[in-house]
């Protein structure tokens, strides 16, 4: 069975450049979140429990959940995203476990997920690693990349731990700001897992 390595970062973290690296020296990736809002847009028996949830105008004409609309309601009402969670997450669980067992005979493999940690998904992880950088420059990344207001970036990063709390969970931390050089970091993680299967 191939070792799970758990990454995950703040919003605007880079921790999608970093898997991005990953993938580019043959690692297998899960991307949780992209692969929920696959789930959403294909599987009727969640987008039922999601319309009962919040109501069916929360589908567009297609049938289809309205992701943005849904975003604009979860992440302003702690107790919503929690339920929208709660139907969500063991899709993507049970998804990563028919994932993973494709690629079990690969060194190792990844699952990346902006809360890996909140959602108990670390759980699935053998080693996991956070990607973080300064608060005020991830708000800066997601600000030019989204095109979204300061407030709206602070309401989103506030539903996720506290650095610090991420710091103390994850295994290894990886630095992704102007002081450090990223990729020679990861470079060195490949080879710790590939030679000895662990990251440190």
């Amino acid at each position: 069975m191939a070792l799970t390595i758990g990454i995950t970062g703040g919003i605007g973290s880079g921790k999608t450049t970093v898997c991005n690296v990953f993938k580019l020296m043959g690692v297998p990736v899960f991307e949780a979140d992209m692969i929920a809002g696959q789930i959403m847009d294909t599987n009727r028996e969640l987008q039922s429990e999601i319309s009962a949830l919040f109501g069916n105008d929360i589908c567009n004409c297609h049938g289809l959940i309205n992701k943005k609309k849904l975003a604009g309601i979860v992440f302003k009402d702690q107790a919503q995203l929690e339920k929208l969670n709660k139907l969500v997450h063991p899709a993507v669980r049970d998804e990563f476990l028919k994932w993973s067992d494709r690629y079990k005979n690969f060194p190792y493999i990844i699952m990346e997920a902006a809360i890996l940690l909140e959602s108990g998904f670390h759980k699935l992880a053998d080693f996991t690693i956070l990607v973080t950088a300064p608060e005020d420059e991830r708000i800066i990344r997601v600000m030019k990349r989204d095109g979204v207001t300061l407030s709206s970036v602070r309401n989103r990063i506030s539903k996720q731990y506290p650095e610090s709390k991420k710091e103390e969970m994850a295994d290894l931390v990886l630095y992704n700001d102007n002081n450090h050089l990223i990729i020679p970091e990861i470079i060195k993680i490949d080879k710790k897992i590939r030679e000895y299967g662990k990251i440190w």
